[in-house]
């Protein structure tokens, strides 16, 4: 059982993405995706605080100032050395355990992130995830991991691989951290609700467009019954595959099971 940790949830964003340049700050029924992802972040149960770790770059000012209106505080650090800034982040806001979230999800759901971060907490692990093997759509991922995973990582990886996708060091070498992995129990993971592409965002923009309330927070089951009612949605990015920048995993039996398939 994990005793009682300061569990902070770490946004990582910036404004120079390779294939869309600025899409954290793009519109999205009226707010930057940006506002929509910490709004999201901040309903996740379990976690003690969330802030955002961006760059010293110039260009990512603007994001510290969208945090800060968001009422979050903001770390500055590496643009390339995301794991750096990630362990940075970390012991700046003495962290216990870090929840790993990308800015680029504004269709994240806080019930299942809040179910990744409860089997941490709830278990023996140094790091939990619902993407090894992904069973929720591509934009739903959460990783948790212990402080001391964290220290270790940024202390031995060297790839650059590792550097800047923060946990791939971990999954290859599971053998000496403790892993689970949260499962939905039915397989969407052929789903993209990610933005790494314009066509990405239209396909938000219009999930948004019928489900955003400022009153209340849609989630992965409102999602799947509009794309049911309108299937001509998922054709809207089909043509790109779920994120590959990752390296195959190399976990794990489930910790759990979330029945939140519809």
């Amino acid at each position: 059982m994990v005793s009682r940790l300061n569990i902070v949830a770490i946004i990582q964003a910036r404004m120079g993405s390779r294939r869309l340049p600025g899409k954290v700050m793009m519109d999205v029924a009226g707010k930057p995706l940006l506002i929509h992802v910490i709004t999201r972040a901040q309903s996740i149960r379990g976690i003690d605080r969330v802030v955002l770790a961006t760059t010293v770059c110039e260009q990512d000012q603007q994001l510290v100032r969208t945090a800060t209106e968001c009422g979050i505080e903001t770390f500055t650090g590496s643009e390339l050395d995301v794991l750096d800034r990630y362990f940075q982040a970390a012991v700046k806001f003495s962290a216990g355990a870090v929840v790993r979230i990308t800015a680029d999800c504004p269709l994240l759901d806080p019930f299942v992130s809040s179910a990744v971060v409860e089997a941490f907490r709830t278990g023996d692990y140094d790091y939990v995830s619902n993407v090894h093997p992904p069973t929720f759509p591509d934009g739903l991922d959460t990783e948790v991991l212990s402080f001391e995973a964290l220290e270790r990582t940024w202390k031995e990886a060297s790839l650059p691989a590792d550097r800047e996708h923060v946990t791939p060091f971990i999954r290859r070498h599971s053998e000496n951290f403790k892993v689970s992995n949260v499962v939905n129990d039915r397989d969407w993971s052929h789903l993209r609700w990610t933005v790494d592409e314009s066509a990405d965002l239209r396909f938000v923009r219009a999930v948004y467009e019928q489900l955003y309330s400022e009153s209340q927070m849609f989630g992965m089951p409102e999602v799947l019954k509009l794309l049911e009612d309108f299937p001509e949605l998922n054709n809207m990015n089909a043509q790109y595959s779920r994120n590959s920048t990752l390296p195959p995993n190399c976990l794990a039996k489930p910790s759990s099971r979330l029945g939140a398939s519809s």
